[in-house]
């Protein structure tokens, strides 16, 4: 009986694992690492698929970033990032460094002034699928398994769900196989997956997603922002450069021609951008929590600065009116889809930084200050729900939580966008407009809506705007409270 034959595996010729003292030098190491990876990986598929079934098997691995420390950090206790948490050794994978170079410098940086020790670049012990080498590579398509002549399993990494996954974010005591504790929140495989997914929720790139990111459930807003992206556009003095629309049409002109596509994604998105992504985005995530957890799910491995939501509610108080405004300072948490990710027991705190903001936004806007705001806005409990038609059952059960929570208005999203956001360490906020009373006979009906209504919600997207725009203007280690830091963290944001 003849002995199986060795597979011959062949790897890319790269540089050993290096000391770094320098940020930049550090990234500009990575970056080179990860191209010379994905070339060697996109070059020997695209001969595959020409050629035939190769005689042996193909693979890379992800760049790392490893730091390890005998001392604990000299740190500014202000700051809730930038350092580990105690001697160890300490690693992350990394993917796209061209694309999150800014931070990777960024976060860099903070741990050698921290720790006072090098940083050291070099290749991983973790694969690099194949599907994501090739996947900014417009011209090549890994086919679907059973319409190649060969297996791709047997030549080519796939992706890996047991290595895509949550556990650092969850607080589950990852580590990675040789002991080493985790450095960012995410691991390589798992931001792959995300960047991946972006492009086909949001049909537009992650390379235009900006720090301040806007979700809202109507589609009003998308005109509104349009709107105002053309009047910013027109405007020398605005520092924003460009707009992008679904499908990664991007004008630099007010005037510019923006099609409308034949199919809309399942989330369109658009972006207002400035340079170094200080810009906003919109996402239209629709009706519903699951929407609202997709896409934070992946937003969040951008590692925005903030994210909003500004959309629709029912207002639950017979004094509220169509077109009030509700600031949410707690959460009702009924839309079950996070439940095993972070349990209904966690609180939300509000964050200081991100309601001030708000709140300051809503006086900006409509020249109300002070005690006069409550004309117009409330704050309080926001309650999420996962069941649209929740009026159509028996009332005493969930009016009577409602009630009891003092939960001043109901929505779909809300909750869940800032619950996710408290996961992933996301700056959060909610900001809400009262389009229905149903508890008050005011049901969402055609006609119902008043000049009052109208005129507040074309006001309600220039406050979500305004807010992010005073965001902007602060320094990151503010927004990035320390509410939404354990006490074991990871030092990257």
């Amino acid at each position: 009986m003849n002995a199986p034959q060795k597979v011959v595996i062949r790897t890319p010729d790269l540089p050993p694992h290096e000391a770094f003292t320098d940020p930049k030098k550090a990234v500009v190491r990575l970056n080179e690492l990860y191209a010379a990876s994905v070339r060697f990986l996109s070059e020997n598929f695209v001969a595959a698929l020409r050629d035939g079934q190769p005689d042996g098997r193909f693979r890379a691995f992800y760049p790392e970033i490893r730091l390890t420390t005998t001392t604990h950090a000299k740190m500014d206790s202000r700051l809730s990032f930038g350092h580990v948490a105690e001697p160890g050794i300490y690693a992350t994978t990394v993917t796209r460094p061209d694309l999150f170079q800014s931070y990777l410098e960024q976060q860099i940086d903070l741990l050698l002034k921290s720790h006072g020790v090098p940083v050291v670049i070099g290749t991983s012990d973790t694969v690099i699928p194949v599907h994501f080498a090739v996947a900014n590579d417009a011209g090549v398509t890994v086919p679907q398994d059973g319409s190649m002549e060969f297996n791709l399993r047997d030549n080519f990494d796939v992706p890996d769900l047991s290595t895509t996954h949550d556990a650092i974010v969850n607080g589950a005591g990852f580590t990675y196989p040789d002991g080493a504790r985790p450095l960012a929140p995410f691991t390589a495989q798992r931001i792959d997956y995300s960047l991946a997914r972006l492009s086909h929720y949001t049909a537009t790139a992650p390379e235009h997603f900006q720090n301040h990111v806007l979700f809202t459930n109507y589609q009003f807003y998308v005109e509104e922002f349009e709107a105002f992206a053309r009047k910013m556009l027109a405007d020398p003095a605005s520092g924003y450069t460009s707009f992008v629309s679904t499908g990664n049409v991007e004008i630099t002109a007010h005037d510019g021609p923006l099609p409308v596509p034949a199919k809309l994604p399942q989330m369109p998105t658009y972006h207002l951008k400035r340079p170094g992504g200080a810009g906003i985005t919109l996402v239209n995530i629709g009706v519903g929590p699951s929407n609202a957890k997709t896409a934070t799910d992946h937003i969040a491995v951008l590692r925005p600065h903030a994210w909003l939501m500004v959309g629709h509610c029912a207002g639950l108080r017979n004094s509220q009116r169509l077109g009030d405004f509700v600031l949410a300072h707690a959460y009702l948490r009924e839309d079950h889809v996070l439940d095993d990710d972070l349990p209904v027991w966690v609180p939300i705190p509000a964050l200081a930084e991100i309601q001030i903001a708000l709140q300051t936004a809503v006086a900006d806007v409509t020249q109300l200050e002070g005690y006069d705001l409550k004309q117009i806005m409330r704050t309080g409990t926001v309650a999420t729900i996962d069941n649209r038609n929740w009026e159509l059952r028996e009332q005493a059960g969930p009016v009577q939580r409602l009630s009891q929570s003092r939960a001043i208005a109901l929505d779909m999203e809300s909750a869940t966008i800032a619950a996710n956001g408290f996961r992933f360490r996301v700056p959060y906020g909610t900001l809400l407009c009262v389009s229905d009373k149903p508890l008050h006979g005011e049901l969402k009906l055609p006609g119902m809506a008043s000049e009052f209504y109208k005129t507040q919600v074309a006001a309600h997207l220039m406050i979500g705007i305004r807010a992010m725009e005073l965001l902007r203007e602060m320094p990151l280690e503010r927004i990035h409270s320390r509410k939404l830091r354990s006490f074991e963290e990871t030092a990257f944001l």
